[in-house]
């Protein structure tokens, strides 16, 4: 065996640290694009419909980009996307 194979195997018994965990709840509401932005779908589009216009809710299908100021804490709970 080499040293290399030798070291990876006295790292194996000592504890490296955790994995960091992907916040589900962050991961069901966010997606990454291909630049690394983050994607959302709007909000106000389960209930009280009857009093929204059809274009208001036309509007609300479409998904949009968050805000560089909460896609920084965003990305935190996302670690691997």
């Amino acid at each position: 065996m080499s040293i290399y194979g030798k070291l990876l195997n006295q790292r194996e018994e000592i504890n490296i640290m955790p994995k960091m965990k992907t916040k589900r709840a962050a991961k069901k509401r966010f997606h990454v694009t291909g630049s690394g932005k983050l994607k959302r779908m709007k909000a106000y589009k389960s209930h009280i419909l009857t009093k929204k216009s059809a274009k208001t809710k036309r509007n609300l299908r479409k998904a949009t980009i968050t805000d560089h100021t909460n896609a920084q804490v965003m990305k935190r709970l996302l670690p691997y996307d």
